[in-house]
């Protein structure tokens, strides 16, 4: 992770070849050499294991493998692209469709956050935790503006943060109570997820759909609807919120 991080880094401001995927989803070389960097790595380390990665051609077998490792070289590109800070690498090992091993990297900013399952999540390897409180209490919010201002009135106090390019990184904000509550909009994938929601998980946090129901990985479909991240107490209140709204 810290050498694929040192890559992208070594990369990042320069000048590079860059082309659109998709309807509008940018990649760039750097994508894809720290994607060729890990892959190589972990894929050598673990032969039996299976690969999903955001810049790599789907293969059914990992349907197949009960671990699976779940990667996205450059969470953020847009962020890359335009020389801003709030980008990562983000890679998760799942097991069963549950992540069990996760890190994500920011190395602009040098943040290395690492949770391991039942063994908690360290940030540049000291322990951390999600903020504890519930929606009573005043809230540092992230994401889509018109998803929080429609849960609004769940909160006493709400400050809304500044967009953050890496929705991996807006996650793991809530895991070191930077964030009280971090929120993604549909059609995020596995890749976005996996890692940050260990990690939010083993900081005293929970994170699942915005109805509460578990995010699972490595399935045939790895799309996403709308998530929520935050410690226990406030997330149950979110989501209670959420379900008292009338559809639409």
């Amino acid at each position: 992770m810290r050498e694929a991080g040192e890559l992208a880094h070594a990369m990042f401001g320069t000048e590079l070849r860059k082309w659109t995927k998709g309807a509008s989803s940018p990649v760039s070389e750097a994508d894809m050499a720290v994607n060729e960097l890990l892959e190589r790595r972990l894929r050598s380390a673990t032969p039996d294991y299976g690969w999903l990665s955001e810049e790599s051609a789907d293969d059914s077998d990992r349907l197949d493998r009960s671990r699976v490792w779940i990667v996205d070289p450059i969470d953020g590109t847009r962020s890359f692209l335009a020389s801003r800070q709030d980008w990562c690498v983000s890679v998760a090992l799942v097991e069963d469709q549950s992540p069990i091993l996760a890190a994500v990297y920011a190395p602009v900013t040098s943040e290395f956050f690492f949770a391991g399952l039942g063994q908690g999540t360290t940030l540049n390897d000291q322990p951390v935790q999600a903020a504890q409180g519930t929606a009573l209490d005043f809230a540092r919010v992230a994401g889509p503006k018109p998803l929080v201002e429609k849960l609004a009135p769940q909160f006493a106090r709400i400050e809304l943060h500044p967009r953050i390019g890496s929705l991996a990184l807006r996650l793991c904000r809530v895991a070191h109570g930077a964030l009280d509550a971090a929120f993604a909009g549909g059609q995020s994938r596995d890749w976005d997820l996996a890692a940050a929601h260990l990690i939010v998980q083993e900081a005293g946090g929970k994170m699942t759909a915005l109805s509460g129901e578990t995010i699972l990985y490595n399935r045939p479909e790895v799309v996403h609807g709308v998530l929520v991240a935050a410690g226990r107490d406030r997330h149950a209140d979110i989501v209670a919120q959420y379900r008292r709204l009338p559809p639409g």
